[in-house]
């Protein structure tokens, strides 16, 4: 019993480690973003739970797909060949039954908040199952990954207010083309293995050169958008240097790598973009609460 509790929670381990939770961070600050403007301050206790549980769900769900979608390329890729399921550290079985556990923690938590959710969930799990195919038709992926983590806010909204809104929309575009421009700066560093694959990406297809422009160009759009967030949610001072802070961080994320030097792509990809969701989130918060809403 206890060997078998042990192989269990090893397995655990390795999924957690596979589906990198811990980047749950990129998209969990603009989903909680979202439920702050649209409950005008502090949700409540249970809103806040299952709003969570819906996001870790979905999440791991999608993670978990591209995973096992994307198992042959990644045994291809040397950067990727020695994820948990081309090692053969997980069978697809465990991947699968992980995905089913996902979707059920997911469906519990939309049926748990406000009742259009329970309607719209098919629109928001059907792309986390087609992106991870998107790459194999089109250099479209990155926006198409950017409009699937841009769903979080317009969910986390529409589980507050029971509809959507323009401000909604408006900041599922700002993440959408925030997450786009970093995936493209990621895509950098397999120019050449996706090109023998065929595997389609804005580096691949343009060069990483013209690619990080792209990039650059995505992340204004962001900040653009956000910046109509603000005005239309009537945000104050603090949002907007707030606003300020993330521009600056965008800025210095797109000025670590250039085509001749990837070496900082990782410290762009991961700490500046939790950095930026995490500032744009707190200061949201903190708008509310100068203005004594949020207390």
């Amino acid at each position: 019993m206890i060997g078998g509790q042990t192989i269990i929670l090893n397995k655990i381990a390795i999924i957690f480690k596979m589906i990198k939770f811990e980047h749950s961070i990129f998209a969990l600050p603009f989903a909680y973003m979202g439920v702050i403007l649209a409950a005008k301050g502090v949700p409540t206790f249970w809103q806040f739970f299952w709003i969570t549980m819906a996001m870790v769900g979905a999440r791991n769900l999608a993670m978990s797909l591209n995973r096992l979608i994307d198992k042959e390329i990644d045994e291809k890729n040397p950067r990727t060949r020695n994820r948990a399921l081309p090692k053969k550290l997980l069978s697809e079985k465990d991947v699968v039954i992980f995905s089913l556990i996902s979707l059920v923690v997911f469906l519990i938590a939309v049926y748990s908040l406000a009742p259009l959710c329970r309607w719209l969930w098919p629109f928001f799990v059907l792309p986390l199952a087609i992106y991870s195919y998107t790459k194999r038709f089109t250099w479209f992926c990155h926006l198409f990954l950017g409009i699937c983590l841009g769903l979080a806010p317009v969910g986390a909204w529409i589980a507050i207010e029971n509809s959507v809104s323009l401000a909604a929309i408006l900041l599922g575009a700002a993440v959408c083309f925030w997450v786009a421009g970093f995936d493209v700066i990621y895509a950098c560093q397999d120019v050449r293995i996706d090109r023998e694959q065929n595997i389609y990406s804005i580096p691949a297809e343009f060069g990483i050169e013209k690619a990080l422009r792209t990039a650059g160009v995505f992340h204004l759009f962001s900040v653009g958008i956000l910046l109509l967030v603000g005005i239309l949610a009537n945000l104050g001072l603090t949002y907007f240097f707030g606003l300020v802070i993330v521009s600056l961080l965008l800025l210095y994320e797109n000025r670590l790598v250039s085509p001749d030097d990837l070496s900082k792509l990782n410290d762009a990809f991961f700490v500046m973009n939790g950095g930026i969701s995490i500032v744009i989130f707190v200061f949201t918060l903190l708008d509310f609460m100068v203005k004594g809403v949020a207390i």
